[in-house]
């Protein structure tokens, strides 16, 4: 166990962390030269095409110095605030970590949240500083920005280049000398931390776990604490680039399990794995249930493909935990579920993913938050979607989710953040200077508010630099009206929203005039409208596609042309009357990027 060290790799979103570990691989020899390629570890299509890291990635390096072979577990996380629930579980897993910053850019928003995560596991934290190859790099700065943060001696923060390979190795002998070795017994009984799986169509689920105490050999029969059932580890190993099995994983290793397991509600995060004869007294204290912010209606484009979608479900949560759902119904959607997501970003890569893994096809609604509304009998009914509201003779008040948003940025983006802050209904709790020119300020604000684009335009208007951290601190009333789309006068109940009355008419125009260039024209006439209860607040109409039936009528008397016409127009006043309005799928997507 001395000889062992865990530790992953945190920052900010493109400071480096995935091209650093390539050339630690490198460096430590874990793959030949043929395979190697740049970000290495994100093997998804999707992170490969978007440049982002979207999961945790676990793997095994040798590395011997001084006579010494060292067994080194790297986990590289993400740095999208929408995936901090990845970057917690690793960080569980660990005793030390590496903290990449930028030498271009500085400590920015997720350097701060993800060090705090890591300072309350007790990790180790080695400082890196990245890219010093670059001709805008400012060592001297960003190294005092990074003795202020964590308060250490500027000797102790490692200069390096990820790009080149400068400053590797040295990053290599930190992590040997200063993160500690797995503090565990290793006679005790088996406890095992698992904190991710994934699921593979010819083994049945993976779990990868982390050995807190004891071992495991394969062929021990095991138990998982929280579901309570037993199976018989057929395989256990550790991660290279691929599954490499072993007869044991001592105490204080990171490895893999194979036991055969077939669905996907058996393997929970977080649970604690112990042997069936020796078990052992509690579990280890997991994660924290993820809350999800964001909730929106996935749908089966095909109605027979709801059991599928349901098992893909089941499968793609295996692999991302903070993904959260349950079966509902709509009347022009048919059966699916509402999902639970931790942003727009979350809900896109799970779309994603659910055509490329498993083939399918969904329609996601207009997303929302939960609602408390109370009704004139005074019962208090829970709304997660807008179908769900009572009639508004009914209603007696509504209550949103608020929060305590937290911000600290440059002082001088001070101004825009303020004036983004109230457009977003926010009301300013607090204000304080860090240091000469950075600035915290502490908002209450409504949930609702900031789940769509306030992230977005908070980086754009603080130069990327803002970061972002909130709770929840409750519910408050709120003056809230239900928007409804109409297609010739017919609800559609997915494009419904609950919307703040002040946002309602400029909302309604907006999504009219998306959805007239997204419909494609009929041989009627469509009228699009946005309507709060019984009144039309905007409108627009998609012209039908006539054909010229005059054309055959030359010269002669114009009566003959207008009867053609009058003939026409009572057929197309009937099919509007009895012809439904498809809505494409590229326009569902399209409103909901409004």
């Amino acid at each position: 166990m001395r000889n062992i060290r865990n530790f992953c790799i945190i920052a900010h979103i493109d400071h480096g962390k995935s091209t650093l570990a390539d050339r630690m691989l490198e460096c430590t020899k874990t793959l030949d030269e043929r395979d190697m390629e740049d970000q290495v570890l994100d093997s998804m299509d999707l992170e490969k095409e978007k440049g982002i890291t979207i999961k945790s990635h676990a793997i095994q390096m040798n590395y011997s110095r001084d006579g010494q072979d060292y067994v080194l577990n790297l986990i590289d996380t993400p740095g999208h605030v929408d995936f901090s629930y990845e970057v917690s579980r690793a960080i569980a897993s660990c005793e030390g970590a590496l903290l990449v910053v930028d030498a271009t850019q500085g400590i920015q928003a997720q350097t701060i949240s993800n060090l705090y995560l890591a300072i309350e596991h007790d990790l180790a934290i080695i400082p890196v500083l990245n890219k010093i190859d670059m001709d805008a790099a400012m060592i001297d700065v960003v190294r005092d920005q990074i003795v202020d943060l964590i308060g250490c001696d500027p000797d102790e923060v490692l200069l390096a280049s990820a790009r080149t390979g400068e400053g590797v190795p040295e990053i290599l002998d930190a992590i040997v000398d200063r993160v500690p070795a797995p503090s565990g017994d290793p006679d005790a009984p088996l406890q095992a931390l698992i904190f991710d799986s994934v699921f593979n169509p010819f083994r049945g689920i993976i779990a990868y776990f982390k050995v807190v105490n004891g071992s495991i050999h394969s062929g021990d029969k095991v138990k998982f604490v929280h579901t309570g059932r037993s199976y018989d580890a057929d395989e256990v190993g550790v991660l290279k680039m691929k599954l490499c099995p072993r007869d044991e994983i001592p105490c204080g290793s990171v490895g893999y399990i194979i036991s055969g397991i077939k669905t996907a509600v058996e393997v929970k995060v977080g649970d604690t794995i112990t042997h069936v004869e020796n078990p052992c007294s509690g579990h280890i204290a997991g994660f924290e249930e993820v809350k999800p912010m964001l909730f929106a209606g996935v749908y089966p484009v095909e109605a027979d493909e709801y059991e599928d979608l349901r098992a893909s479900l089941e499968k793609l949560q295996l692999n991302d935990a903070s993904l959260v759902f349950e079966p509902e119904s709509s009347l022009a959607l048919g059966f699916g579920f509402r999902c639970g997501f931790l942003g727009l970003l979350h809900l896109e890569i799970v779309q994603e993913r659910l055509y490329r893994e498993f083939d399918m096809d969904v329609i996601t609604t207009v997303p929302n938050v939960s609602y408390k509304v109370y009704t004139t009998q005074g019962d208090v009914v829970d709304v997660h979607n807008p179908s769900g509201l009572p009639a508004p003779t009914l209603i007696d008040h509504i209550e949103e989710p608020y929060i305590r948003a937290q911000i600290i940025s440059k002082s001088d983006f001070f101004g825009p953040i303020m004036k983004l802050c109230l457009d977003k209904r926010g009301t300013l709790a607090g204000q304080h200077f860090l240091t000469s020119d950075r600035v915290e300020l502490n908002y209450d604000m409504p949930l609702a508010e900031i789940v769509f684009d306030f992230y977005d335009r908070l980086k754009s208007i603080s130069k990327g630099y803002a970061s972002f951290d909130y709770h929840v601190t409750g519910f408050d009333k709120a003056d809230l009206v239900k928007l409804d789309i109409l297609l010739n006068g017919e609800p559609v109940d997915a494009l419904s929203s609950l919307i703040h009355r002040d946002h309602a008419y400029d909302f309604g125009r907006r999504m009219c005039e998306k959805l007239k260039e997204l419909i494609p024209r009929q041989q009627f006439e469509i009228a699009i409208q946005a309507a709060i209860g019984a009144k039309i607040i905007a409108r627009e109409t998609v012209k039908a596609v006539r054909k010229d039936v005059t054309a055959k009528c030359y010269g002669g008397d114009i009566t003959r042309k207008r009867k053609l016409l009058e003939k026409q127009k009572k057929g197309k006043k009937r099919m509007r009357q009895i012809g439904n309005v498809q809505v494409p799928q590229s326009a569902f997507m399209a409103v909901l990027k409004l």
